[in-house]
């Protein structure tokens, strides 16, 4: 049997962070294990190779989700990374921390030792920062590369433009003082690739002897004797095999697969647990609950210029024949493209009216500007060309749950986002579409002018939108909360240990811990989690 001081589960955006960490000690050994395999792939390392990665089982878990009653008992596609890297090997690598008051938040419900001013510090300390911004704010000699897209379509700009139509500035950092705006958005990349938690913190230290990475390897569920982790077993290239922790188990393998892990094992709800068949090993209630996503609606565009990204006749000579030597040569074309290079936050309606200075005075609302038409149909790709905006509701009030299917396999997992269960996100959702619709008005697109397909001009009253929404919105896979930090009965984790609840030596380091959703993309939020974790681990061991 194989045996390790730390086996760290998931080699994602936290996991690798903890791999990096706590090999640099070379007297522990460690294990860092992952479901799936490679990132070596060109659809990987190049920005525009996201296309072939969403709904690839190869680098992807595909789940779907269980119909959403709100939504008019659709289900959808919940795509989470299934490669070294995890889902920082297969996300738009967009760079955003979240909103200042979103981490005191996390403070204000116990989470002590995460307000921002905690955290600010340890964002900086991952970040080699390549766009020269503010000290004050970011950092240059961390392990993560964060800069501007090698060589973003000029649409994204007129978006930027088009902002002030609706009464936004443009932002050149969002990580900076104020979220309020539009702009070019940091990506996580370097020299033109992807720059995945994987290759940031864990290639350049695959040297170290004291690590080990197992790919290929799916956990089934951690061997507990009493309150202590002894090991787990899982699956190697479909084979069974045990692996022995000899001081602890680390569960960095996402909202998803982490409650998946604890409730297999017996840590979870005693009353589901038995309905389950499964001896309940810790009664932790919250294991699974709390689910929160960004919940999304598009509005699309169509458009007679090639301007934009897009397969026709215009655009075969000028950029897609000469897109891969463009690329290979000097990092330039439209394979360096992440897609969505702009965005930016706004308030809606109700933020504006909400009291200053209290958290829901914040921007309410993440854009995601596209220049390529997205298919008003579901396709994957359409001829031609346009330009799309998403919208997310930044801090929703809904909740769901990821739980054990009781098909006996302790493998697979009903996943319940719940979305638009709180009528306050149908509402600021309804607003965030018309700020959409009013930033596109602007002059600036003019020369960019076409039909709206998605919505569509026929659809324009709040009820209208309303239901164009519960048959069309999506998840920006943000997913986080089933193993929720903090001081409440529902909390799974200790926010000052990030262990377990009842466990001596098991603890959870992804997006899980999280007890509300930040104001943005979570890829750079887990990562300071498993900084965070990884730092609570050392201290302890001084």
């Amino acid at each position: 049997m194989k045996s390790f001081d730390y086996i760290i589960v998931g080699a994602g955006s936290a996991g690798c962070v903890v791999a990096n960490r706590l090999t640099a000690d070379p007297s522990v050994s460690v294990c860092l294990i992952e479901a799936g395999g490679s990132d070596k792939s060109p659809l990987v390392k190049i920005p525009a190779g996201i296309f072939g990665l969403y709904g690839n089982k190869k680098y992807d878990y595909t789940f779907e989700g269980v119909p959403q009653r709100h939504l008019n008992n659709r289900t959808m596609m919940v795509n989470r990374g299934k490669a070294l890297g995890g889902s920082s090997a297969i996300n738009s690598m967009v760079y955003i921390r979240g909103n200042q008051n979103d981490y005191d938040g996390w403070e204000s419900r116990g989470c002590k030792g995460w307000s921002y001013a905690d955290v600010l510090p340890v964002f900086k300390k991952l970040e080699a920062n390549q766009n020269g911004q503010s000290r004050d704010f970011h950092g240059t000699d961390g392990e993560l590369h964060v800069t501007k897209p090698q060589d973003p379509n000029p649409v994204g700009r007129v978006f930027v433009k088009a902002g002030l139509a609706a009464g936004l500035q443009e932002n050149t950092d969002f990580n900076a003082d104020t979220q309020l705006g539009l702009g070019i958005y940091d990506v996580k990349q370097r020299s033109g690739q992807r720059e995945s938690s994987y290759t940031a913190f864990v290639e350049p230290v695959l040297s170290r002897p004291n690590l080990s990475i197992m790919t290929h390897t799916e956990v089934l569920s951690l061997r507990i004797d009493g309150d202590k982790v002894t090991g787990l077993d899982a699956e190697v290239n479909g084979a069974a095999e045990q692996i022995q922790a000899n001081r602890e188990v680390i569960l960095c393998a996402g909202t998803i697969v982490s409650p998946r892990i604890l409730l297999a094992s017996g840590i979870g709800d005693q009353a589901q647990l038995q309905a389950l068949g499964i001896e309940c090993k810790q009664h932790v209630p919250g294991v699974g609950e709390n689910l929160q996503d960004h919940v999304d609606s598009m509005v699309t565009v169509r458009s007679a210029k090639s301007d934009t990204i897009g397969i026709s006749a215009a655009t075969l000579l000028p950029h897609i024949i000469p897109a891969p030597f463009k690329y290979w040569l000097n990092r330039k074309g439209w394979w360096t493209t992440n897609y969505v290079e702009a965005g930016g936050f706004a308030k809606t309606r109700l933020a504006e009216e909400a009291e200053p200075g209290s958290a829901d005075a914040d921007p309410d609302i993440q854009f995601h500007f596209t220049p390529l038409y997205r298919s008003h149909r579901g396709k994957k790709f359409e001829y031609g060309h346009g330009y799309s905006v998403f919208t997310c509701v930044l801090r929703p009030r809904s909740a769901g749950t990821v739980k054990l299917a009781n098909d006996g396999t302790r493998r697979n997992v009903l996943i319940d986002h719940n979305f638009f269960a709180d009528e306050r996100d149908q509402k600021v959702l309804v607003e965030g579409v018309k700020k959409a619709r009013e930033i596109l008005a602007s002059p600036e697109f003019d020369h960019l002018r076409g039909e709206e397909m998605a919505p569509g001009k026929h659809i324009q009253t709040d009820e209208e939108i309303l239901e164009y929404l519960r048959d069309t919105t999506t998840t920006v896979y943000h997913p986080v909360g089933t193993c929720k930090m903090g001081i409440d009965e529902m909390a799974v984790v200790n926010p000052e240990t990030l262990k377990v609840k009842g466990m001596q030596n098991l603890r959870v380091m992804d997006a899980s811990v999280m007890p509300t959703l930040i104001s943005g993309n979570t890829s750079a939020p887990s990562m300071l989690v498993g900084e965070k974790g990884a730092q609570m681990i050392l201290s302890e061991n001084a």
